[in-house]
């Protein structure tokens, strides 16, 4: 296999990087409020209805409007891509992962100006809105390298006689069904894993992030990516979310988002409608509760340091995002009031300006729920830290710690998804262990521990799919920490890793008498 290494993250310490950056900055300030049209088949479609997306730290600010996908139009698309299959799954593989790379080369050459679009539209600070871009790079580099790996099957036995095959076949048309939280990475990598593996698409973005889509809709034309394989068609989940997922044409749905609505999606694709002749595949991911387990036997610094980044990047708003520290008692004290004290250095604010470690949350749905959270965490348990909002011009929370929860406390079981972190006492280890899988998830966690039989009984025992020594429980490399979780964290598809493009292919034997 075609050796691969990660995209490198920016070193914004540097002046000719923080320049280049500011120069990204400028380069979307001069082409906000543009209108986008749908792209179907390669043709653009404008509508009356918009979507508006909004600058989360600067309500006043639109970065730009989105025509609005209509069940008529979602018809056309299903129906352009149903035809553009006939075609692109007997293109070969290494053409496909063609496209890709020379996405990732585009992307690469304008890396700053994706990740100033991140700042503006999904209200990442600098260095999360590069390490999202990079994600994007590395999806498309990783995925790409994968399909020429497994381009000629698998190999099978054969007799005497006979000459056996075991080849993987495309799918057909997937919706791509993306979050806001990672704009472009996931958008990206959802998209093209469908189409390296000889899918068509029909992507509907989150819609307070369809702008980035938008711009990726044009990195891989300009990469060569034949009409109509890829199908832009943002829109309500209500109009032709629930249409794209019911129809029988529909082979599989890849969806990123919350619990709720990916277990609404797995009922409604399990139905088999008229006309309907496969069972729909679906890939979800979904959410987590995540924990970072604290040991008497640890690096207290480096456990409170490593609570704090993983509640608080990107103001908790990650699937990974630690939202739950669990500490046996010896060192509970230390731990919180080291983590109290850094939360307190924090700084809140519009995350154009670089000196800001957080900036707003989403929008005005998730600043309501999130500060509904606070007031049922004042009941449940002792305030710390933060616990207040503003959303006069911007979506502002400031980073919270609740300490002494109970482990059935609401805090403790539901996703809040966003910068409240609640604190928890165990007992000894295995406590700590059972509180930390007491939930429905099993996305991420971590444990800090310098106890190598610790160490090794989490392994097998803490139920997550992404577990973490010695470091904070967020930022999975792709192609290094193959991510994706158990239970109600999703169908436990790892993406960025080495099966993940199975999920969207189907294997068939042939078998030849010699």
């Amino acid at each position: 296999m075609i050796p691969y290494k990660h995209e490198p993250f920016t070193d914004f310490s540097k002046e000719a990087n923080k320049k280049a950056f500011q120069e990204g900055l400028k380069l979307v300030d001069s082409y906000l409020g543009k209108d986008y049209p749908l792209v179907i088949g390669g043709e653009r479609i404008t509508t009356d209805d918009k979507i508006v997306s909004i600058n989360p730290a600067n309500k006043s600010e639109v970065i730009g409007r989105v025509s609005k996908a209509s069940r008529e139009l979602a018809e056309k698309a299903m129906n352009t891509a149903v035809e553009a299959f006939q075609t692109w799954r007997k293109v070969k593989p290494e053409v496909r992962a063609d496209v890709l790379f020379k996405a990732a080369a585009i992307v690469r050459r304008r890396k700053h100006e994706f990740s100033a679009l991140l700042v503006k539209e999904a209200g990442k600070p600098w260095n999360e809105a590069d390490a999202d871009t990079a994600e994007a790079i590395d999806f498309l580099e990783y995925y790409g390298r994968q399909m020429l790996h497994m381009k000629d099957g698998q190999r099978v036995e054969s007799r005497p006689g006979e000459f056996n095959r075991y080849d993987y076949i495309p799918l057909g048309v997937g919706i791509v069904i993306s979050p806001w939280n990672f704009a472009f990475a996931i958008m990206a990598g959802t998209t093209v894993a469908a189409l390296v593996t000889g899918n068509t698409v029909l992507l509907k973005p989150a819609s307070t992030t369809p702008v980035v889509a938008a711009k990726f809709i044009e990195v891989l034309e300009e990469a060569g990516l034949p009409k109509g394989v890829v199908n832009y068609v943002p829109g309500s989940g209500s109009e032709i979310g629930d249409y794209l997922v019911d129809h029988p044409k529909t082979r599989f749905i890849s969806f990123t988002g919350s619990r709720d609505v990916g277990t609404r999606i797995y009922e409604r694709a399990a139905k088999v409608n008229e006309g309907q002749i496969w069972l729909k595949r679906v890939i979800a991911e979904m959410g987590g509760k995540d924990t970072i387990v604290v040991d008497k036997d640890a690096d207290l610094e480096l456990a409170a340091q490593s609570i704090v980044a993983s509640a608080f990047g990107f103001s908790g708003q990650k699937c990974s995002a630690c939202s739950r520290a669990v500490i046996v008692e010896d060192v509970y004290d230390q731990v919180l009031e080291r983590a109290v004290a850094l939360t307190n250095e924090l700084t809140i604010g519009n995350p154009a300006d670089k000196t800001n470690f957080m900036g707003p949350v989403n929008d005005q749905a998730a600043f309501d729920k999130i500060m509904s959270y606070i007031e049922i965490g004042k009941t449940e348990g002792k305030l710390m830290a933060g616990g207040e909002g503003d959303d006069s011009t911007g979506y502002f929370i400031k980073p919270t710690i609740f300490a002494d929860l109970a482990p059935d406390a609401r805090l403790m079981q539901e996703e809040i998804f966003g910068p409240v972190v609640a604190f928890a006492k165990a007992k000894d280890f295995d406590d700590a262990l059972a509180i930390a899988n007491n939930t429905e998830y099993g996305l991420t966690g971590a444990v800090i521990t310098n106890n190598r039989e610790h160490i090794e009984k989490a392994r097998e025992d803490f139920h997550v799919g992404n577990l973490y020594f010695n470091r904070g429980c967020t930022g999975a490399i792709v192609g290094y920490q193959p991510f994706g979780g158990f239970n109600m964290s999703g169908t436990d598809s790892k993406a960025g890793g080495p099966d993940y493009l199975t999920l969207h292919m189907q294997a068939k034997t042939t078998s030849e008498m010699l």
